[in-house]
């Protein structure tokens, strides 16, 4: 008896694909209610105009990974601009495996080919958030290679803030 092992594919989304919509709206929404996406399912309104918003957005890419056709994992990255550096660069602002898929490469597959979509448009560095308690968030990343952000050890760690405007 012959078994194949399943196929593991990372892509690019088009957001005017209804099924790349439709799955970036479902890995999301799944990421939303998982208590490091905050616990709470998309609003109607963010389900509604995801795909469309992000397509608006100049800079913005959402990778989606599949196994044998079946969406699992997610990294939407918008492109910014390092001053200091006077070079793009990518935040990962939401990176997603589905609750039962994790621990199978899926995450780390991700974060490959968010790197080498950096590359392919000039970045200089990938920066990303991430919630003190995921410790398994914090060990993938860490394993990828990232860390702490600091410029002088005096001034201390760098934190990210936020203030809601709505």
């Amino acid at each position: 008896m012959s078994t194949q092992a399943p196929s593991l594919t990372v892509d690019l989304a088009d957001y005017s694909d209804p099924r790349d919509a439709a799955d970036l709206v479902a890995l999301l929404d799944a990421y939303a209610r998982d208590p490091m996406g905050g616990g709470e399912p998309l609003s109607d309104k963010a389900r509604a105009n995801l795909a469309s918003g992000l397509a608006a957005t100049p800079g913005a890419f959402s990778l989606i990974a599949r196994v044998d056709g079946q969406a699992l994992g997610l990294a939407n990255c918008i492109m910014g601009y390092s001053t200091f550096a006077a070079a793009p660069l990518v935040n990962i602002h939401d990176m997603a495996v589905l609750p039962g898929h994790r621990g199978k490469g899926i995450g780390r597959a991700l974060m490959a080919a968010v790197e080498a979509e950096a590359l392919k448009r000039g970045a200089c560095k990938i920066t990303l958030e991430v919630l003190t308690g995921n410790e398994t968030a914090r060990g993938l990343y860490a394993a990828c290679g990232y860390g702490d952000y600091v410029l002088d050890p005096e001034a201390g760690h760098a934190v990210f803030w936020q203030k809601r405007l709505t």
